[in-house]
C-alpha cells in the first residue's frame, strides 16, 4: 500500500473521530453528561433515591396552544438528531438499505419489533419496580402533562421521536462509524450500549442498567439482521405504552409512583 493511500486512510479516520465528537457533543453524549450531573445531585440530597421523582414529558408553557407547539418542537429536534446521523452516513456512501431503514421487509420488521418490545418491555417493567423498591432508582413519572385534547397525540409523537433519534444515532450511526474506525463488533456494541445507559442516569442506577441491557439486545439484533426499523418500532411501542399508559393510570392506581 502506498504512503498516499495510508495518508488518506489516516485522514478519513481522524475525520470520523472528529465527526463523532461533534455529533454526540450536540446530542446524546451531552445528554449523558447532563444525566450524570443530575444523578450526582440526586445522590447528594438527604432523601433516598426512591423518595425522589423525575418527570419525562412535562409542560413547557402555561398557555395550552403554546405548550403544544413547544412539545412539537421537541419532537422536531429529536427527528433532526436522527436525520444528522443518516445524512452523515449518506455522505460517505452508506444508504438506508445498508442500515435497514428501507421498506422492503415490512412484515418481518413488524414481527421483529413486536418480539423485541415483548423481550424488553415485560422484564424491563419488573426490573424498574425492583430497582425503585431497593432504592436504586428515582420514581419515574413518564408524563405530567395536563389532560388536554392533544396530550395523547403529543405523547405518541414524543415516543416516536425518542425512538428515532436513539436508534438511528446510537445503533445505526454510532456502531457503523466505530466499525469503520476498526473497532471490533462486540466492543462497538458495548460502547453503544454504555452510551444508551449514560443518558438515562438521571433516573438512577436502575435506569442505567436497564437501558444498558436494552442497548445490548437491540444492538446485537441489528448486528445480526442489519434491520433498524424493528428497533425504531419496538422502542416506539415501549415508550407509547409507558407515556400514554402512565397518563391514563396516573392518580387512579396506588402502585404507580
Amino acid at each position: 500500500m502506498t504512503s498516499t493511500a495510508l495518508e488518506i486512510r489516516t485522514e478519513e479516520k481522524r475525520g470520523y473521530q472528529l465527526e463523532l465528537l461533534i455529533v454526540f457533543s450536540m446530542t446524546l453524549g451531552l445528554s449523558g453528561l447532563r444525566s450524570l450531573v443530575r444523578l450526582v445531585d440526586s445522590l447528594l440530597q438527604p432523601t433516598p433515591l426512591n423518595q425522589q421523582s423525575v418527570a419525562l414529558n412535562v409542560p413547557q408553557a402555561r398557555a395550552d396552544l403554546l405548550d403544544l407547539v413547544a412539545q412539537l418542537l421537541g419532537v422536531l429536534q429529536l427527528a433532526a438528531w436522527g436525520g444528522i446521523g443518516l445524512y452523515l452516513l449518506w455522505r460517505t456512501g452508506i444508504k438506508l438499505k445498508v442500515i435497514g431503514l428501507d421498506g422492503t421487509r415490512k412484515l418481518a420488521d413488524s414481527l421483529g419489533a413486536l418480539g423485541l418490545a415483548a423481550i424488553i418491555g415485560i422484564p424491563g417493567l419488573a426490573f424498574y419496580f425492583a430497582a425503585w423498591t431497593l432504592g436504586l432508582n428515582l420514581a419515574v413519572q413518564p408524563s405530567t402533562l395536563d389532560n388536554q385534547w392533544w396530550m395523547n397525540v403529543a405523547l405518541v409523537l414524543a415516543a416516536a421521536g425518542n425512538a428515532w433519534a436513539e436508534e438511528v444515532l446510537v445503533v445505526g450511526y454510532l456502531i457503523t462509524r466505530l466499525r469503520q474506525l476498526g473497532w471490533r463488533q462486540y466492543t462497538a456494541l458495548v460502547a453503544a450500549a454504555v452510551l444508551r445507559g449514560s443518558y438515562h442516569l438521571y433516573q438512577g442506577f436502575g435506569g442505567f442498567v436497564g437501558n444498558l441491557v436494552m442497548g445490548l439486545v437491540f444492538g446485537y439484533y441489528w448486528q445480526r439482521t442489519k434491520r433498524l426499523w424493528p428497533l425504531v418500532i419496538a422502542h416506539t411501542i415501549l415508550d407509547v405504552v409507558a407515556f400514554v399508559g402512565y397518563a391514563m393510570l396516573r392518580g387512579k392506581v396506588s402502585w404507580l409512583p
